[in-house]
């Protein structure tokens, strides 16, 4: 687990507004670890972690778009039915409330799973809630006996 930035962006809701920009964060090599878009009538949120913080801004304030930043959580969450929710559990367990919350691109090396980002209301208390590593996304199994292998 770790935590990131993450810039959003207000775009006017009209086709070609979000390809544009996406285009002009492309043209500055700005890569995205994550993004997510959110309608709200006339005007839609674009959420996005990038790769490299200072580019990401750098790059918008080239295009003078408005934008604001926040500290967001990153969890890794296994291909598992039920991963995220035990997440949201443990969070929700310690009164912590989760703001928004969307999933990465594909991770590379991982083994079908993605990346969280949460944004939560006490990123500290998230940080211990969860644990180091992503813990909490993972799921314990019981001891028991070990396979037998016919050899």
């Amino acid at each position: 687990m770790q935590t990131a930035k993450q810039f959003s962006v207000s775009l006017v809701n009209k086709p070609g507004r979000l390809a544009a920009m996406l285009g002009e964060l492309s043209k500055q090599k700005v890569a995205l670890k994550a993004l997510a878009v959110m309608d709200s009538g006339d005007r839609g949120t674009l959420r996005f972690v990038p790769a490299d913080y200072e580019l990401a801004a750098d790059s918008l304030q080239k295009m003078n778009a408005r934008f604001e930043v926040a500290d967001v959580l990153l969890v890794e969450v296994p291909s598992q039915s039920g991963a995220f929710q035990k997440i949201c559990e443990k969070l929700a367990a310690d009164h912590l409330n989760i703001d928004h919350a969307y999933c990465s691109f594909s991770l590379r090396g991982s083994k079908g799973g993605v990346l969280a980002v949460i944004r939560v209301n006490d990123l500290v208390k998230a940080q211990r809630v969860l644990g180091e590593n992503g813990a909490a996304a993972r799921t314990r199994r019981s001891p028991g006996r070990r396979p037998v292998y016919a050899r």
